[in-house]
């Protein structure tokens, strides 16, 4: 009997040597057969386990409060909070004007995509997509920014060359891409972004510092491809902008993968450290990187232990409490001790749960099977509900700023991500931390909404929506 059968599904953890991108994580399964085991040692870890991730209402009230105070001491000076709060540049958001064709390039893990989308105005919106996915070979994570970028723009090059005739770009203009670039970086405009530090296992030598759309401008003028950057993007934003292009009721997209963030849209002139840099009239999109956000969370010996092995100790709190790439390893790390302090599984230690971020077969009596499926559930639990916290304190620094902007009028928060998609449980739990906050009338009208794949038609229609061939729509 596998977890995966059990549960629908445990384990996203990639393994370390591989890590994934944001939205796709691997699948991994615990299989668990008879064998001799003590039960009643574990209980004890159990409980202790399940105490120290309890989410009650009080506690997740208090993380939602927090994470609203962390995300105006973001707006209000660089440093602020734990939180970035990255402006994206985006005060352009996609109308259902465009029209024309436009390409998309996603670079969020160890794959990238390539999609082009033809646009037809407000009576045929999204005529056709085509897209193709590729790997990215692991030396080339570790390699130099040249031979990555060469490499992305090479298969970039070959995508827009095998163009199936089902497209048509008008003569004499310029091919405008919309980059799906999720690694932190500081966006200094729609169209340029200087690259703060590489995550995901990525070690690719001379991008720090530097401008990443300049770096694929230069890759994309080796390869002899005539195109142009238009717009800037992470998966976040993008999730958020082609949401919001089929329901304007669209305020906040959420990604729940391997890895885990958030964006809203907000008023400029909340953004109090802008003033004196831009006009402060209209609106824009935040970038919130909520994973690094720590304040109040419960957390277990497991998750010290994890964090203190990891390769950023002391980071991403949030992230590695509520999304894919850790919750397998969190939960290995509790079946670990139980094997080694209780025998759980028959006074041996498996060498199949030493791996760090793997879980693989082993063997158990049907009762530890039920110790182990409740370790995954009392750990899949707390991530969700504090994401479901999370949320709730984003919706509730919204409508503190403007009253009547979000609780009672239709509200959407846009998902997507590998772990929300595919983990039902994950889901539940989510849903339920968001309606026992707001209440079952206020809950009613916020929607929490599966937005597959949103990340690539939402940098496409980013770049048309920002295009320099606006006026010719």
């Amino acid at each position: 009997m596998s977890i995966t059968a059990a549960l629908g599904s445990i384990s996203y953890a990639p393994l370390r040597s591989r890590p994934s991108d944001r939205t796709t994580p691997r699948r991994l399964t615990v299989a668990v057969r008879s064998a001799a085991g003590d039960v009643a040692l574990a209980s004890p870890i159990l409980e202790r386990l399940r105490s120290d991730c309890e989410t009650p209402v009080p506690v997740l009230r208090r993380i939602a409060d927090a994470m609203t105070a962390d995300m105006r001491a973001g707006l209000a000076e660089e440093g602020g909070g734990e939180l970035k709060m990255i402006l994206s540049y985006v005060t352009a958001l996609p109308t259902g004007n465009e029209k024309g064709l436009f390409y998309a390039l996603d670079l969020g893990g160890t794959n990238f995509r390539v999609l082009r989308v033809q646009l037809g105005g407000k009576d045929q919106r999204v005529i056709d997509t085509e897209f193709e996915q590729m790997s990215i070979p692991q030396e080339l994570m570790f390699g130099t920014s040249e031979e990555l970028f060469d490499f992305i723009a090479s298969g970039l090059a070959r995508f827009a060359h095998e163009d199936s005739g089902r497209f048509d770009l008008p003569s004499g203009l310029k091919q405008e891409i919309g980059f799906t670039f999720s690694f932190p970086v500081k966006q200094t405009a729609i169209d340029s972004g200087i690259l703060i530090k590489w995550t995901k296992g990525f070690a690719v030598s001379g991008t720090a510092g530097r401008d990443v759309v300049a770096c694929l401008n230069e890759a994309m003028e080796r390869q002899g491809l005539d195109m142009r950057v238009s717009a800037l993007v992470n998966d976040t934003v993008g999730t958020l902008a082609g949401a919001r292009y089929y329901d304007d009721d669209v305020m906040v997209a959420v990604i729940l993968g391997t890895g885990t963030n958030a964006c809203y849209i907000e008023r400029l002139d909340a953004i109090t450290k802008l003033k004196g840099l831009a006009p402060l009239s209209g609106s824009t999109i935040i970038n919130t990187e909520w994973g690094a956000f720590s304040n109040g969370l419960p957390l277990t010996e497991f998750d010290r232990d994890m964090d203190a092995a990891s390769i950023n100790p002391g980071e991403q709190i949030f992230e590695k409490t509520i999304s894919g790439m850790y919750l397998g390893e969190i939960v290995r790390r509790a079946l670990l001790k139980m094997a080694e302090a209780a025998e759980l599984f028959g006074g041996i230690v498996p060498d199949k749960l030493s791996a760090p971020f793997t879980l693989r077969q082993v063997h158990s009596t049907w009762s530890a099977r039920k110790v182990v499926l409740n370790v995954c559930d009392t750990i899949v639990k707390r991530g969700g509900r504090l994401a479901g916290a999370g949320i709730v304190g984003i919706l509730q620094k919204m409508e503190e700023d403007s009253r009547g902007l979000i609780f009672g009028k239709r509200t959407v928060v846009a998902m997507d991500g590998g772990l929300y998609e595919h983990y039902p449980q994950y889901r539940r739990y989510l849903r339920e931390a968001v309606t026992e906050l707001l209440g079952p009338e206020a809950s009613k009208h916020v929607i929490i909404e599966h937005s597959k794949d949103g990340s690539g038609i939402g940098a496409a229609l980013l770049a048309a929506a920002n295009s320099k061939y606006v006026d010719k729509f």
